[in-house]
């Protein structure tokens, strides 16, 4: 089977969808794989490394497209890349297609079979295509918005460790989840003071335990929301329902109440954000100011690490890949529920039904695959 890989068009996405040593594992198994020109560079992995792995390099992307039975990506495609998918080509890659109403036509028209990695979930719900970048993310929201307290970039001039004799700055982090849970190791291990909220209990002793104690943990709701956000100097929006859009849980009421200077960096933003007055912005302009508070919205936060990133999905990635090339599409979405999980999109068919309530439009039965 032919696995293609196209190079990233999205503004400032500089990873690829694999590495080399995941080229090697795919050719020993018997598969060709065709990979674009310099579609490594930026995580900065050479085309000649790629060759030495067994790779076919090509000069364009209508040859990745034309040839490939199976395109592994990182990003959702954009409109200049809709007149290159082939029917029934199978697409893996991140869409979260819940705010994204285009390109769901889109991909419908040419009957594309799209699986997404942040919708294949095992049966306890853990969601690992979706976690590595994740961990990134709740890594950066912390970094990112240490700097942006910053007097000189429009904050307030808090210091989150703070210094003997002065508070520590305070980070509230709404979701407990692996980005949330990865902002709070960064920022409790600068010296914030950190909150945690979650509507999962379990959750919320495991972090406690973990972190001896040196994190307050509280049961998200409306109120809980309210009376930890407007004394916050930092918050990170960490929520996620896998597949649909995030619930919009700081509104634009909450927000004109925090303190100026304050900073919001909204992780959730690929999937619609949890903040009312959220929108995507990228690395040439992340931020925007609403009522004195700085929002950080970049949807491709991993994309600034980008070698770590491309590495990380692709510890993740490769066995999935692997599986739906030695088996081939049905039987393996057949033979993996966390693969069937992951599909949204089948031959004109919109099957994952989270998305399909999100954008409002008829879900059909994943049977007609498997």
């Amino acid at each position: 089977m032919i696995i293609g890989v196209p190079r990233e068009i999205k503004k400032q996405e500089y990873r690829v969808g694999l590495v080399p040593s995941g080229v090697r594992e795919l050719v020993q198994c018997g598969h060709q794989v065709m990979v674009e020109s310099t579609a490594g560079e930026g995580s900065g992995v050479s085309d000649e490394e790629y060759i030495r792995s067994g790779a076919m390099i090509v000069e364009s992307p209508e040859e990745v497209y034309g040839e490939a039975a199976i395109i592994v990506k990182v990003k959702e495609p954009l409109p200049e890349e809709y007149d290159l998918l082939k029917e029934s080509q199978v697409l893996f890659t991140y869409f979260h297609l819940a705010t994204n109403l285009v390109l769901t036509q889109a991909l419908l028209e040419h009957n594309t079979i799209a699986i997404a990695y942040e919708t294949v979930q095992l049966e306890d719900g853990h969601l690992p295509l979706l976690a590595p970048m994740s961990e990134i993310a709740g890594k950066l929201s912390i970094q990112a918005g240490a700097y942006y307290l910053q007097k000189e970039n429009g904050g307030s001039g808090i210091l989150l460790g703070g210094v003997p004799g002065t508070y520590s700055g305070n980070v509230v982090i709404i979701g407990a989840g692996t980005s949330g849970s990865n902002a709070a190791q960064i920022a409790l291990g600068i010296g914030a003071s950190v909150t945690v909220l979650d509507i999962n209990i379990d959750r919320l002793r495991y972090l406690s335990e973990i972190h001896r104690g040196n994190l307050t943990t509280l049961v998200s709701s409306s109120s809980t929301i309210e009376a930890v956000t407007t004394s916050a100097d930092l918050v990170v929006g960490a929520v996620l329902i896998p597949g649909a859009k995030s619930p919009k849980l700081l509104t634009r009421d909450l927000i004109s109440q925090m303190k100026p200077g304050s900073v919001i960096v909204d992780i959730a933003i690929d999937q619609g954000g949890c903040c009312e007055t959220s929108y995507p912005t990228t690395y040439d302009a992340p931020t925007f100011v609403v009522d004195s508070i700085i929002h950080y919205c970049v949807a491709n936060m991993p994309g600034a690490v980008a070698r770590t990133a491309t590495f990380a999905l692709t510890n993740a990635t490769l066995p999935y890949v692997l599986k739906l090339a030695n088996l081939g599409y049905r039987e393996a979405v057949a033979s993996d529920q966390s693969l069937a999980r992951g599909l949204n999109l089948y031959r004109g068919n919109l099957v994952c039904r989270p998305v399909a309530e999100s954008l409002g439009l008829e879900c059909a039965s994943i049977e007609i695959v498997i």
